[in-house]
């Protein structure tokens, strides 16, 4: 048995260990067939990053927040981490049955260590498993998040760890049986009854069956390896590794998800310049070696959780869209690819070949069929992404925010999108119009901009308009940012208004811009037009940095002599989407300002007491979570600090809010395109309100403004919603109840009034 257990392991371990030093060596050609990053963008502050990568690790910041689901997760990665000294014991067992490691072996401490950690993985693997169970794809479809995982390799890994675990404690209870333990002892305190158990046995029995479970235990190690080396594309396996570089290596060193602004536009790793571009510059993705070695890196490490399908809106009313099953398809496409792109193979941008074909003899049949698949294609052009898969996403960050390995979806989504708006000109037909609105007259519905100044008339106060009643803006607190929606879209509009007049209450200096700024071109980019969001970018920004006092030298830059801090640059927006350019984009345009939102300036307010809500708004509240306010900003507190002041509201959260909070399907230019596939995303984001019988609605964002009260019009007009139920911003509600009603006017009854006919969306 000895020799036999013997030749089995020492044998796999040989081709285990050839089969992972080549496989490591495989990915490490294959990452350097992404594309260079700009320098130092993924390895500035090492401190900090690793900071930050053993706090996601030990403190499993994203796998905590699903509960029982972490913690069982936690100690199965502890034991993988910390268990390896069983597998050298385990060697040592081989040759001589009652082997223990030097020197700790017999310590007390690390005994009891082993039989706690051996314990807490196995019980964890098992969770693991019941759980996967209870949510199979086949049981509830479309919802687990599970559904498109490869079940198999998950399986695999998951009995593997299951059996290690067992076999460790098996070895546990002989070694006890061996050393003559024949009472409880702390040392043997999980494996105890296995002592028990195997106490009757000879020794010459018990040492055979340490031969065996040393050879199972180590058989089944290697055998995992051995699959795994065999299988790059097993993200459920190698994330095991994979996911510590990937981390280390994210976006942000302090630790953020890859949210908020997108990353500036690259070609080889430096910037393009829109205004001079280079012959050779590659304008976003059409291929899978155009992604960056990050994103190859990210494809490789996901582990198919599902946690990104859960939450995503686009999966979860019917669409084609989820983002594992993307990341997936790329992962799955660049390692079939990957022996190709080795040997010289790939693309001109004209479509010719790199490679000739004598270096191309050699590489395998499938890899050249995979090559000749286009990245962006349907079915039948046998396309790895589906156009509407690309055009599904609302970039609303939920699969970024959930990720636990730190995977940068939306990056990549954009990317693709990038090359298809910029070089193929091959988007939704719907969002041609807007993009044209926005070249000609600089806003989405294509208005004239002097209608940009239009709602000052509809207010019975005056609002100083830069350069025409002050001079610049050292003359105010803050610049009001009005945007194009706050501007011109009715409902809209009555936000502004009653912002506006929120400020004028309190006291507070605010001018707006005269109406000659354009839209901070938020929905180009996002949907892919990268030189029409720097040429509307740039503009704004020259206009911003005239009207706060900088001047522009001759090369169009700032003088250094005129240029004043971030903390004298203030300006406050209602729409979440101009928030996160004008803060977390235009710095990459020259423009450096601290950016607040509207809610964040009147929870302030509040507090100071410049603003006192008096007047109860009676009614059941449900407040609606703004992606780019919430998941890309992290702002969820002003708004519900606002609600909580109101006297007479009763705030009932929907289910999914805050970090969880559902889309209402107008972000990444979704807006402006139809929803043609399956259950339109506002639609479900209403019933899930509805289901809480609210009498108010409340969102804090101009585009969730409309896509909500579009359905919830809808809903009445069906007799699926109560007549009175009212959908208004926290602007518009604080403004109710600041307001002290007129006595010969009824007390207010409810939200903000709205025309009882239903206004149009900019674009259905």
């Amino acid at each position: 048995m000895q020799l036999a257990a013997i030749v089995v392991s020492l044998v796999l371990t040989v081709v285990g260990v050839a089969l992972l030093a080549r496989a490591i060596g495989q990915f490490l050609r294959y990452f350097k067939l992404g594309q260079p990053v700009p320098a130092d963008s993924r390895t500035d502050n090492p401190y900090q990053r690793s900071v930050t990568l053993v706090r996601e690790f030990l403190g499993h910041t994203r796998m905590n927040r699903w509960g029982i689901v972490g913690v069982a997760h936690w100690f199965v990665a502890i034991g993988f981490l910390t268990l390896p000294p069983t597998i050298i014991t385990a060697y040592g067992q081989l040759f001589q049955a009652d082997w223990t490691l030097p020197v700790i072996g017999g310590f007390l401490p690390y005994e009891l260590y082993i039989e706690f950690i051996a314990a807490m993985t196995t019980l964890g693997i098992v969770t693991l498993m019941v759980i996967r169970l209870l949510n199979l794809p086949s049981r509830p479809g479309r919802k687990s998040r599970f559904a498109g995982s490869k079940m198999g390799q998950a399986y695999f890994v998951e009995y593997v760890i299951f059996t290690i675990g067992l076999a460790i404690y098996v070895l546990r209870g002989l070694e006890g049986a061996l050393h003559h333990v024949d009472h409880f002892e702390a040392a043997y305190f999980a494996s105890y009854p296995l002592v028990l158990a195997f106490k009757g046995l000879s020794v010459a029995a018990l040492q055979n069956l340490v031969y065996l479970f040393a050879m199972i235990k180590l058989s089944t190690t290697m055998i995992w390896m051995i699959t795994v080396s065999l299988n790059t594309n097993m993200g459920v396996a190698w994330h095991r590794f994979l996911a510590f570089p990937n981390i280390w290596f994210k976006r942000n060193a302090t630790g953020e998800t890859a949210l908020g602004g997108l990353l500036p536009m690259t070609s080889g790793g430096e910037p393009i310049d829109f205004t001079d571009p280079g012959d050779d510059d590659v304008f976003g993705v059409s291929q899978v070696e155009q992604f960056s070695w990050k994103g190859l890196l990210d494809f490789s490490t996901c582990t198919e959780c599902g946690r990104c399908q859960s939450q995503c809106p686009a999966w979860n009313t019917g669409k084609p869209l989820s983002p594992k099953l993307l990341i997936m398809s790329l992962r799955d496409h660049a390692h079939a690819k990957a022996p190709y792109l080795l040997a010289g193979g790939g693309k001109t941008m004209e479509g010719e070949e790199k490679a000739s074909e004598e270096q191309l003899k050699d590489v395998p049949a499938a890899a050249l069929a995979e090559a000749e698949r286009p990245l962006i294609g349907t079915v039948e052009e046998n396309g790895v992404i589906d156009p509407d898969v690309l055009w599904s996403c609302t970039t609303c960050g939920a699969c970024v925010e959930q990720c636990p390995v730190d995977i940068e979806h939306v990056d990549h989504i954009v990317d693709m999108r990038r090359y298809q708006v910029m070089i193929e000109s091959a988007f939704p037909s719907e969002a041609g119009t807007m993009l044209k609105n926005l070249e000609k007259k600089g806003n989405p519905w294509g208005l004239a901009k002097k209608q940009r100044l239009e709602w000052t008339k509809e207010v019975d106060f005056e609002i100083p308009v830069v350069g025409k009643d002050i001079e610049d803006l050292s003359e105010v607190d803050y610049l009001y940012w009005v945007g194009c929606a706050g501007a011109l879209e009715d409902r809209a509009k009555k936000t502004t208004k009653a912002f506006a007049e929120l400020l004028h209450i309190a006291g507070v200096k605010f001018a707006i811009m005269g109406g000659d700024e354009k839209c901070t071109g938020d929905s180009a980019r996002r949907l892919g037009n990268e030189p029409l969001f720097q040429e509307l970018g740039m503009e704004n920004v020259a206009a911003l940095n005239m009207a706060f006092g900088e001047s522009l030298n001759e090369e169009g830059e700032v003088d250094e002599s005129t240029k004043k801090p971030k903390s004298a640059k203030k300006i406050v927006a209602t729409c979440p989407h101009c928030l996160n350019t004008l803060g977390n984009e235009y710095p990459q345009l020259g423009g450096d300002y601290e950016v607040i939102h509207h809610t964040q300036l009147l929870q302030h307010l509040v507090d100071e007491g410049k603003l006192i809500p008096v007047t109860p708004v009676e009614g059941i509240i449900t407040y609606h979570d703004p992606c780019y306010l919430g998941r890309h900003n992290k702002i969820y507190t002003p708004p519900r600090e606002i609600i909580g002041k109101v006297p007479g509201l009763r705030n009932e959260e929907m289910h999914r809010h805050k970090e969880r909070g559902f889309c209402c399907g107008a972000g990444g230019a979704r807006m402006w395109m139809e929803e043609r596939i399956g259950k339109r995303i506002n639609e479900e984001r209403v019933d899930e309100a509805l289901s809480l019988n609210p009498d108010i609605v409340s969102t804090a964002c101009p585009f969730c403004l409309v896509m909500l009260t579009d359905s919830v019009n809808g809903k009445k007009s069906d007799g699926k919603a109560k007549e009175s139920i009212q959908v208004v911003d926290v602007a518009q509600l604080l403004l109710e109840s600041v307001k002290t009603p007129d006595p010969d006017d009824e007390p207010p009854t409810g939200a903000a009034e709205t025309e009882s006919e239903p206004e149009p969306a900019p674009v259905e």
